[in-house]
């Protein structure tokens, strides 16, 4: 895809000393997201990281903040397990943070400008529900029944 196919989206950083998200690789799914300041997680806790950036995403679409699929060697994971940015969540103070847990027994340290979290500029679909007393579509059997 050409620079001019991209979309363009609306971004403020917070500090300026930390480069703009970026794709690692050509064909990335999602961009990182870098830590503004460096945070220390207490054994056992819960710690926000500000992730650096305000997005003002188009209409119909949304950021959608992952972990990076590295994080778990640090010894924390996010503690939502995604978050949803809303297109409403793009005012001038409106800063991306990502909520970790640290499942270790020791502090984790997150420095000033790691890559801590991934987003992913999503199409918002709405949709409008039909209510049905019966589903047409044959019974699975639950969760996993697949892998059986």
């Amino acid at each position: 895809m050409s620079e001019d196919d991209k979309k363009i989206i609306k971004i403020k950083r917070f500090d300026k000393e930390i480069p703009l998200p970026k794709y690692k690789t050509e064909s990335a799914a999602a961009f990182d997201l870098c830590a503004r300041v460096g945070v220390q997680i207490p054994a056992k806790e819960f710690k926000y990281v500000p992730l650096n950036v305000a997005v003002e995403t188009p209409p119909g679409y949304f950021l959608l903040l992952v972990a990076r699929s590295s994080t778990h060697k640090k010894g924390i994971w996010m503690a939502n397990g995604v978050g949803i940015g809303d297109p409403d969540f793009s005012g001038d103070g409106d800063e991306y943070s990502a909520v970790y847990y640290n499942f270790t027994d020791k502090p984790v340290l997150i420095e000033k400008g790691e890559r801590i979290a991934q987003g992913l500029i999503v199409k918002r679909e709405p949709v409008k529900w039909q209510e049905v007393d019966v589903m047409e579509n044959k019974t699975r059997g639950g969760w996993g029944t697949t892998g059986k």
